[in-house]
Parts: structure tokens; sequence; C-alpha cells
């Protein structure tokens, strides 16, 4: 006989679990109680939203649904930024909420919700355990779900009382991993279309993705000429030094970029979804008849003609596509040589950058992480204007070395750094943050230095939350309304936490003080001051403000 608590518990064992992320709650006491003794290693946050989003970097890191524990009310109000992050991220996860007792539902009782109604429009499926007798059959169908097709979150409630029930049900199997695999006449004919095509153009993303699909699908496409771009925040999907990537189709693309995709005559999308970001506001590919001869690769049927009608539309895993695809004859290179060349080349330009004002510029900055870091370092962030230098002049070498955040959501960066370090103490893990998005959850540097994960965090602090500012002067020039922040001396707080402090404030001494951060042995915190005219790459504040004034008073 087994308590609720214990075959919780046992059930992720079962699956392979070997980490989880929480914050404790006095309603999931008995599942608490059943990892004291487990093989688990329980990582306790210092926030909800936090945990989450360590659960889904370890998704993102592993193919393996990461585990979240929260107790009820807030807490799995305050995790709901992470569910709705792991949704749009397509990241297998899995949050177990402690719930009230069950003779007490339906009179809100203390910190109760109907967790159906919350997460029911973002994750894939939500439950509540009410028999105990059923643990092992519902957290089997989490993993297996959690995994399928288009990977993604499921939620489970699991009422404090049910917990301590006792049952004599025996464990499930070990989940497996389903993929659905394409057909070869879809291969083939997505292959013809290529190979017929004068100005093809790949674009990666989306999920399931693996290792061997980058490198399968790199191989192909170089030995055939075929150009590939990445979907947003997908950059390590392919080898950016391959000679066939073309750059990131994120937000503030290369223009020569966009173009290449509104020119091409052939578009062949392996699992990105062609969002908002990736279309540049669905601008890039006509609605719901695209110029190009569009091939959607998705794992997910219901994506297939949801905003654009493909003339091949193929329903299978991407990473099982790519390499599909890549197991067929390469193409004649020649029609296409001379095209992948100029794309190579704009990309190469776009790589460097213009001096930035003031003293310490960001473009230096990602040039020196370019030269500094391995292949195989990874990179985190969250949301803010100060992404756009990591996205545009950071080059990824192997896949699951990005860690972003498709949903745009703030705080991401941290807690993802937190995870991918406790996954692999050995690998060199940077987040790259913005002020306001490093207070959004800038608490768990605690959890850091709890962990021993000797993360870099570099804090780019202009004093503003700058892309609501660079909006805010787009549309009203001049006008700033809350979006000035007074900011911590950042240092000083790291070093509070325990974790090393430094601050930055010109070019020439980013090197000697990321080294040191790097060697030091513990989390580091790196605030980087730079000057507040260094809004965007491309343009500063004051060019921003002038241009729409100028805009604003046109005839």
């Amino acid at each position: 006989m087994r308590t609720g608590g214990q075959l919780i518990v046992d059930q992720l064992v079962v699956h392979g679990v070997d980490v989880a992320f929480g914050v404790p709650g006095e309603s999931y006491l008995a599942v608490l109680d059943a990892l004291h003794d487990a093989p688990i290693r329980f990582v306790s946050c210092r926030h909800e939203v936090g945990a989450a989003n360590m659960a889904n970097a370890y998704g993102k890191l592993t193919g393996r649904p990461g585990i979240c524990m929260v107790t009820r009310g807030p807490g799995a109000t305050h995790a709901a930024g992470g569910i709705h992050t792991a949704y749009q991220d397509s990241t297998p996860l899995i949050l177990l909420i402690g719930q009230v007792g069950r003779e007490m539902m339906e009179r809100e009782a203390f910190q109760e919700i109907d967790y159906r109604q919350m997460f029911g429009p973002m994750a894939k499926w939500v439950a509540q355990i009410d028999s105990v007798d059923r643990i092992p059959e519902l957290l089997s169908r989490a993993f297996h779900v959690a995994t399928s097709g288009r990977p993604g979150p499921v939620v489970l409630a699991l009422p404090e009382d049910m917990l301590v029930d006792e049952s004599s049900t025996e464990d499930s199997r070990p989940y497996s991993t389903n993929r659905v695999h394409p057909a070869s006449a879809d291969v083939e004919a997505a292959r013809t279309l290529l190979a017929g095509a004068e100005r093809p153009l790949v674009i990666v993303g989306g999920a399931p993705w693996s290792a061997q699909a980058n490198e399968a699908l790199t191989g192909w496409c170089v030995a055939s000429s075929v150009p590939v771009a990445s979907g947003w925040r997908c950059q390590d999907y392919i080898d950016n030094a391959a000679e066939i990537y073309m750059g990131h189709l994120g937000l503030g693309p290369d223009p020569r970029l966009a173009e290449r995709v509104r020119s091409a005559d052939v578009l062949l999308v392996i699992g990105d979804r062609l969002s908002e970001i990736t279309t540049s506001g669905y601008t890039l590919l006509q609605v719901p008849r695209p110029t190009q001869a569009l091939i959607h690769v998705t794992p997910d049927p219901e994506e297939l003609g949801r905003v654009y009608a493909p003339v091949l539309g193929i329903v299978a895993s991407p990473d099982a596509f790519a390499r599909s695809l890549a197991g067929t004859p390469v193409l004649d290179p020649g029609p296409r040589e001379g095209g992948a060349r100029q794309g190579r080349a704009e990309y190469l330009a776009n790589l460097v950058h213009t001096p930035a004002p003031g003293a310490l510029d960001m473009g230096e900055v990602m040039a020196t992480l370019r030269k500094r870091l391995p292949a195989d370092a990874i990179l985190t962030n969250g949301a803010g204007n100060f992404t756009v230098w990591a996205h545009r002049f950071y080059e990824f070498r192997q896949y699951r070395t990005q860690l972003a955040p498709t949903s745009g959501a703030m705080g991401y960066g941290v807690p993802a750094a937190v995870a991918a370090k406790i996954l692999d103490p050995e690998r060199m893990v940077v987040c790259i943050a913005g002020d306001g998005d490093f207070l959004m959850t800038g608490q768990e540097l605690a959890t850091a230095v709890q962990e021993d994960a000797a993360i870099v965090i570099l804090v780019v602090n202009n004093g503003m939350y700058g892309t609501i500012r660079m909006h805010q002067e787009r549309h009203y020039p001049g006008r700033v309304s809350g979006t000035d922040l007074v900011n911590p001396d950042f240092a000083a707080l790291a070093r509070a936490f325990g974790a090393r402090g430094a601050v930055v404030e010109r070019t020439a001494d980013f090197a000697a003080a990321f080294d040191e951060a790097l060697t030091c042995g513990r989390p580091a915190v790196i605030e980087l001051r730079v000057d507040r005219e260094a809004l965007t790459p491309r343009h500063s504040l004051t060019e921003i403000r002038e241009a729409a004034r100028a805009m604003l008073s046109a005839p």
C-alpha cells in the first residue's frame, strides 16, 4: 500500500525524472515527504514563475517533460506565465498543483481555483486526479501528451486529501515518445519543388527538433546550396557558421533577409508556425495564399492552413522530416550557388555592428562573447530591446545552446540559466538580461547560489523599459510615461546574494570582467551601464523620436 504522494513520486521515477523544480506548499506536503527518499533532485525556487521557467528550460534541453510543483491558488497563478511560455515554445512540461481537499470543492475554499478553466487555453491537457488508484494512469497520460505531436505543457491538480489516501495499484510502464514520420512520397514531393526552384529558402523552427536534425539538414543544404534561415528564437536549429545560413527571422530582421523571404519562389518551412514575429506581423507572406510555393511541415495537423494555405502540407515531426530529407540525394547546387553566396555575404555584413552611442558598446560585448565562448556554451535571455543585440550579433553553432522565450516573456533568462547549469555544470551558461527584465526573476540568483550553479548574468542597464520606450517614442514622441526605472546597484545586489558582482561602464573593461566572472567558481553578475541613446543597433533614441516627429508633422 502506498499513499497518493508516494505514488506520484514513484511514477516520476518510473518515467525517468531526475530533477524537479518548485516552491513548497502545504497543499502537497505528502509529495514533498515522498521526495525526501527519492532519487529526484528537488530544486526549491524563490518564485513559482521561476520554477516553471526552470522546468521549461529542462524540457528544452532534454526533450523530456520538465517537472514543476506548486501550491494551490497564488502558487498556480504565479506559475501561469511559465506555462504560457511553454505552450508557445512547444516545450514538454508537467505542472503539478496541490489542490484543496475534495470535500471542500465548489465552496471557493481557501485558495481554490478550477484549473481546467484557468489553464485550458494555455495547456495541451488539464486534469484533476480525484482517485488515488488512477495516479499511474493519469501520470502516464500526462507524459505521453506532453511529448506527443507538437509538445507542450500539461497541468494536473492534486487534491491534498487524495495525496494521503492509500492504494495497492501498480506502477505504469515508462512513457515512450512517439514521432510522426513523413511519407516518402511527401519528402520526395518537397525535394522536387526545391530542385525546380531558383530562389528557395528553408525556415526552421518549432518542435521537436534535435542535434541530429541540425547536423543532417546543415550538411544536405550545404551540398545542395539551399539557403536556410531560422525562425523566431530558433537560431540554434542550424549551424550559424554554415555557408548556407542566412540569418534570423525575429524582431528587426535584416531587411535583405526579409526581402529574400518575400521573393522566394519556394519556401520550405520545417516546424515553424510562421508566427507573427517570424513573419514580421504576417507581412512576409500573403494571407491566406502566399505568392511563394509554401511547403509547410508541422506535427500538428490543425496548424496546416491555419493562417497560410500551403501547396504541400506535411504532418510530420520536424526533426524526422529534416533527417528524412537529408537522406535523399543532394540537389545540383549550380542553379542556387550565386544566390546562396550573396545571402551569406549579407548575413556576415549584418554581423558587423556600427558604433553605438556611449562608452560601452553592446556590439563589442557580443563580439567578445563570439570569440570567448565555446560552441557548446548556452545563452539565455528574457525579453527587451537588449535581446536584439544577442540575436543579431551572436552565432549559435550547436543545437540547444539558445534558451529564449518565443512568448516574449520578461524574466525568463535567469531561471533558464540556473536550470541549464544544474543540468550540465561543465558547460558555460550566460544569461543576458535587461534591467527591467532581470528584476522580474532576479531573486532566483538565490537559487543559483543555493544550488552552486555558477552562471554569469549580464545585466544591460539603461534605466528604462527599453522596448516600450521605443514604441512610445515612435507613437508619442517625447511623451515619456511609465518607462523610466530607478535601479539598484546590481553588483552590490549580487554580492548580497553571495554571488560575484561587478560593474562595467567602458567597452575596454568588459573582456577582463567577463573572464573573471567565468572563472570565479560561483554565480556572477556584471552590470553593463549603457547609454540610453543606444536603444537599438540601427537607431538611437533621438533618431527614433525625431523620425516620429517628422512623420507626425508631415502634411
